[in-house]
């Protein structure tokens, strides 16, 4: 099979402009020709070896991040999109391709757009009175602004991971310097038979946290406060770059920054990696190893995108009891839904059927790529007698070109097609026509309706 060509203008002409180069002064370090470097960055050519080797020697730079992760991200997403029924017809996959690797700002301003009509769509079918106000006026859900500032930073935010891996240092108890680091800054830690995950009172400097929860969640929780209270001018610095739309898209933006340095201090990036590597990324062994549960590790996992020094690109996905989703990452091709659930016949939804075990699964998408899939229930018990318990399942994934990686596909047929399921993305944009599970028609496929049969669904897709 042909290598597969690079293109990647917009990187390369982003990559120029941070340097502060002039085109001709660029093409000179690169050892290209002034039109040839303007035909790459207008993707007219792809990247060649000579300038992906001129690029590292030069500039230092890691060729990986050129890949076409984000592109494809834009292409899933806008895919989604116009799948909603208000298009009446979808631009053909070129078209996305094309707006996607030349012109991501108007891609993520189209999604910014539909986002906006959905949430005004939904306002006006319940009747929201507050819609004629000032208060009314459309704009991104903040959870969903967040949300999409981790996705396209590849979830990994390298100014906060490299801070936490410093105070993580060598130490062997993370518990116990997590404490120490916070009776320095003033702060009393108690433990209270109380559902409140953690409360902080600034005035006492008193942090309580509930003695229902496990050891881990706790030292995750004042590693949570010790971000908030010590590393605040990286935190707001870093929400500075991200110009959130609104204060309280940027309120939950920092927590979820907190979240992040708390688990990169539990689990630092250099020893976390060494570990993941030699232990062939089981699980169970890396949370007994780094005192974290399984999903605070699967979710470690899927963030190893260091520059320079990348793990396996796993996805993740959390998903309640109704299969919506409420994580998801993914540094490989497989993209998720962005509104409603994921596909039934993704072994996460089976998860719930069997606490307490892992589900391996091999799996092929539409487009012909094949991945391994590990899901498990991660219940999370209310601490007394009557409490809700929170059921959730996780999955954990890769490509199956890294199989040999996972310990879970040692007694796997991975060179089997037949061994591989058919899942897709959202029942709207999935191509497959004989799916038993599908819920809705395929919005790019014509129908055939014939009143004399019935199958397994009430149509035909042609």
């Amino acid at each position: 099979m042909p290598a597969r060509k690079l293109f990647a203008g917009a990187k390369l002409r982003e990559l120029r402009q941070r340097l502060g180069l002039t085109q001709k002064a660029f093409a000179a370090k690169l050892g290209v020709s002034l039109p040839y470097l303007n035909q790459m960055e207008n993707n007219n050519r792809p990247l060649s070896t000579t300038v992906l080797l001129a690029l590292a020697q030069e500039f230092g730079f890691d060729v990986t991040e050129l890949g076409s992760g984000e592109a494809e991200r834009l292409v899933s997403d806008m895919r989604e999109a116009l799948a909603d029924p208000v298009f009446a017809d979808a631009p053909p996959m070129a078209d996305l391709r094309l707006t996607a690797s030349n012109a991501p700002a108007l891609a993520r301003a189209f999604l910014d757009l539909h986002r906006a009509y959905r949430e005004v769509h939904e306002r006006l079918a319940a009747l929201d009175e507050a819609l004629g106000g000032a208060e009314g006026r459309a704009r991104p859900s903040p959870w969903e602004e967040v949300r999409d500032f981790f996705h396209y930073c590849d979830n990994y935010i390298d100014a906060v991971d490299r801070a936490a891996e410093r105070f993580a240092g060598e130490t062997q108890d993370m518990r116990a310097h997590a404490a120490e680091r916070l009776e320095a800054a003033g702060v009393t830690v108690d433990l209270a038979d109380t559902e409140a995950l953690r409360r902080y009172d600034p005035q006492a400097g008193r942090l309580t946290l509930s003695a229902r929860t496990a050891a881990e969640t706790q030292t995750f929780q004042m590693l949570l406060q010790l971000a908030l209270l010590t590393q605040d001018r990286l935190l707001e610095a870093t929400l500075d770059l991200a110009r959130f739309q609104t204060e309280e898209a940027r309120a939950i933006a920092k927590i979820g920054l907190a979240n992040y340095f708390a688990g990169a201090a539990m689990m630092p990036y250099g020893a976390f990696l060494e570990a993941a590597q030699s232990t062939r990324h089981d699980l169970e062994r890396l949370g007994l190893a780094f005192g974290a549960s399984i999903e605070q590790v699967a979710h470690r996992l899927s963030t190893l995108q260091r520059p320079g020094a990348k793990g396996v690109p796993f996805f993740f996905v959390r998903v309640d009891q109704a299969g919506t989703i409420t994580k998801r990452h993914s540094a490989t091709r497989l993209q998720f839904a962005r509104f409603g659930g994921a596909c039934p016949l993704w072994n996460v939804h089976r998860a719930f059927e069997t606490p307490g075990r892992f589900l391996r699964q091999l799996a092929e998408t539409p487009d012909g790529v094949r991945y391994i899939s590990l899901a498990r229930d991660v219940s999370k018990p209310g601490g007394r007698f009557g409490a809700p318990v929170r059921r959730f399942a996780i999955a954990l994934g890769c490509e199956v070109a890294h199989a040999g990686a996972l310990v879970y596909a040692d007694d796997l047929d991975v060179e089997n097609a037949r061994a591989f399921e058919p899942i897709g993305i959202s029942c709207r944009i999935c191509e497959r026509a004989d799916c038993h599970q599908r819920s809705v028609p395929p919005l790019e496929r014509h129908l055939r309706i014939d009143p004399d049969r019935r199958g397994v669904l009430p149509y035909d897709v042609a």
